[in-house]
């Protein structure tokens, strides 16, 4: 017995939210004219019962996880990509969305791996033209050129492919639905139907998503509650490093990034970022510093650059690339209560080098002293890394991973190591290091002060 019921509603084009009437303005996310009329099809079925399992009763695949061949790709998914799950990849246009998928298919070919790229937005013959020009295998790798979720559907079955890439989704539409595709409710319900495809049938499937101008994926969180996984490509498409971060992930870490370089054949996995992102820094610089940030279970050495200059305007500037400004404003009002340091009539610029963004407070020492070196125009001694998360009062805490990230400082060739005194096994570790690199605790700022400069 099944039930037809029709109905229109008026639904949110950025956020997803709906009402049964027309309003100028949305109630959830404030966008004008941003509602637009769906006719809704919705099919009840009647009748259908589906018994509930005990826990203790299921029983768990021993399916293992497909390795696609490129190592910061599968470091990313946590471990490779897992049978019937459905990853969600955005990114900026021209950032490398499409490329590192034709690159990750072309690794699954040599697999013997069987994929079916669907395109909407471009020939197979634009595909040939680009694989060519990437050197990509293409024996195991079929194109369709389609926009009916339901021919698509239809594709699959014939083809029973064992990897799905579907680019993107704001060009596929369904025939039930009456709003133009690339609407919250067209992407919602081709997303749906791909998610079935994902999950009775066992076959992985990658979405490539939009971003709108405020840098999500558009139709957002109604797209990404639905898929197992979200990656965002980060990076300007005008230089040649890009970053692949998991935002959401539910069969791995959400805190690893993969590091990629824009090249002429296609994005080329930087196995060794640390060295990269410190390949042209000057020794004793003023305002310059480096430290260590954890990136999951990777330790990255970045370079911090602060630039202070004269105010010429009653407000004064706080401009920071890679370190969120809430925490530069606080970083900033310690430097002038605890140090003495007047920098409430300055400009400040702060630059994370190679486009990283920190999160982690265990950096906050290394900028307060990379402030201080600009203020004071006098360089931190050389080969000297900082570490440390810094409190209102000026002290100096603990922080976590200190040994992980000891050894990416030594294998670097860095002598000097400033971090907590605090910190847990602070003796051993000093002892262990004697011979490679000195390392001196500091308690708060001013005993960090003194062991940073000559």
């Amino acid at each position: 017995m099944k039930a037809n019921k029709r109905g229109s509603r008026f639904v949110c084009q950025v956020c997803g939210y709906f009402s049964p009437q027309w309003l100028g303005k949305c109630p959830n996310c404030g966008s004008w004219g941003s509602l637009i009329e769906e006719i809704r099809v919705t099919n009840i079925k009647v009748g259908l019962h589906i018994p509930a399992l005990s826990l203790s009763k299921i029983k768990l695949s021993k399916t293992p996880r497909t390795n696609i061949g490129i190592q910061e790709f599968d470091r990313v998914l946590g471990g490779g990509i897992v049978p019937g799950s459905l990853t969600l990849i955005g990114g900026e246009p021209g950032i490398g969305k499409s490329t590192l998928l034709l690159q990750s298919a072309s690794q699954l070919a040599q697999q013997k791996i069987k994929v079916l790229y669907i395109s909407g937005e471009e020939s197979p013959a634009q595909i040939k033209l680009r694989t060519i020009r990437l050197n990509i295998e293409q024996s195991n790798i079929y194109v369709l050129a389609q926009t009916d979720i339901t021919e698509i559907i239809n594709e699959i079955k014939n083809q029973a492919p064992d990897v799905i890439i579907i680019d993107s989704i704001q060009s596929i539409y369904h025939p039930d639905v009456t709003s133009l595709p690339g609407s919250v409710t067209q992407v919602r319900e081709c997303t749906l139907k791909l998610m079935q495809i994902a999950k009775y049938k066992g076959i992985p499937v990658f979405i490539i998503g939009h971003v709108t101008k405020g840098g999500i994926i558009a139709g957002p969180k109604t797209l990404e509650h639905l898929v197992d996984t979200v990656l965002y490509i980060e990076g300007d498409k005008n230089h040649y490093y890009r970053i692949l971060r998991a935002v959401k992930n539910r069969f791995g870490s959400t805190n690893e990034i993969g590091v990629f370089e824009m090249k002429e054949k296609g994005l080329q996995e930087v196995k060794d970022p640390s060295s990269l992102f410190l390949q042209e820094r000057q020794e004793n610089s003023q305002g310059t510093i480096v430290t260590c940030a954890m990136e999951g279970s990777r330790p990255f050495l970045v370079e911090i650059q602060s630039l202070l200059a004269p105010c010429g305007y009653r407000m004064p500037q706080r401009v920071s690339a890679g370190i969120d400004y809430k925490r530069v404003a606080m970083l900033l009002a310690v430097v002038e209560r605890r140090v003495g340091i007047k920098v409430s009539t300055q400009d400040v610029f702060l630059n994370v080098v190679g486009g990283l963004h920190i999160d982690e407070t265990a950096c906050d020492l290394a900028i307060i002293l990379s402030i201080i070196s600009g203020a004071k125009n006098s360089p931190v001694l050389g080969q000297t890394v900082v570490l440390g998360e810094v409190g209102l009062t000026g002290e100096v805490r603990p922080i976590g991973l200190i040994e992980r990230r000891l050894k990416e400082i030594e294998r670097l060739g860095f002598t000097h190591c400033i971090i907590p005194l605090t910190c847990k096994n602070f003796s051993s570790l000093s002892a262990s290091k004697a011979g490679n690199i000195k390392i001196t605790g500091v308690r708060n700022i001013g005993e960090a002060i003194s062991a940073s400069f000559s």
